[in-house]
C-alpha cells in the first residue's frame, strides 16, 4: 500500500482526502508530528500549496501532497481567495469567516449575482522537489444564510450548480464527487497510478 502524507493539520480535509483516495493508499497528516508550521506567504493557491509540499517533503521520506483551496466570489473580485481560511481574522475559524463573507455581500446591491467557485490546487512533492501540480474547481452561488450541518468552511453558504442544496446539506458522497478537491484529487490519483 502506498503511503502518503497530507501536509495539513485539518482533520476534516484529511478525512475528505482519505475517503476519496480509498483503501489503496495509507493516508496520514501532520497531526502528532512535530514539523514546524509553514507560513503561507504566496499570493496564489499554487504558490501556497508548493510552499507547504516542498518544505514538508524535506523533512520526511514519504510522498507529500499539499493543497491550497478556497472560495472565490465574483462580486467581491475573487475574495476571499487565498485568504479563505483566515478571512475573518483568525485562521480556521469558520464562524468568523462566514460572518465576514455574509457582511461583505450584504453591502452589495440586492440584484448583484452571487456566483462563486471553490478552487483547489494540489501539489505533490518528495525530497524538497515539486513533482506535479493539479487543480480543480466547482461553480455555484452563495446564499444569504447558512444551511446544513455537514462539511466545514463555507459549505453551508455554497450551492453547487445543478443542485438546490448547499455543500453542508448534501450527502458526503455526493459532495465529494462534485467538489473542487475531488476534481483535483482525481488527477492526483491518475498521476500516482502511473508514476508512484
Amino acid at each position: 500500500m502506498k503511503s502518503i502524507l497530507i501536509a495539513t493539520r485539518n482533520a476534516h480535509k484529511t478525512e475528505e482526502i482519505r475517503e476519496m483516495l480509498g483503501d489503496q493508499f495509507q493516508v496520514s497528516d501532520l497531526n502528532g508530528l512535530e514539523f514546524p508550521p509553514v507560513e503561507e506567504t504566496g499570493t496564489t493557491f499554487l504558490e501556497n500549496a508548493t510552499l507547504k509540499a516542498v518544505e514538508i517533503s524535506k523533512q520526511t521520506d514519504e510522498l507529500v501532497i499539499s493543497d491550497d483551496s478556497g472560495l472565490e466570489v465574483d462580486a467581491l473580485d475573487g475574495e476571499p481567495g487565498v485568504y479563505s481560511s483566515r478571512y475573518g481574522g483568525e485562521d480556521g475559524n469558520d464562524q468568523l469567516n462566514n460572518a465576514k463573507l455574509m457582511e461583505k455581500l450584504s453591502l452589495l446591491r440586492p440584484d448583484v449575482k452571487r456566483s462563486a467557485r471553490f478552487r483547489c490546487v494540489m501539489v505533490i512533492a518528495r525530497n524538497g522537489q515539486r513533482l506535479a501540480h493539479f487543480s480543480g474547481s466547482v461553480e455555484g452561488r452563495i446564499i444569504d444564510e447558512k444551511r446544513g450541518d455537514h462539511g466545514f468552511g463555507y459549505d453551508p453558504l455554497f450551492i453547487p450548480d445543478g443542485h438546490e442544496k448547499t455543500f453542508a446539506e448534501l450527502d458526503g458522497q455526493i459532495k465529494n464527487s462534485l467538489s473542487h478537491r475531488s476534481r483535483a484529487l482525481t488527477q492526483v490519483v491518475d498521476w500516482l497510478s502511473q508514476t508512484a
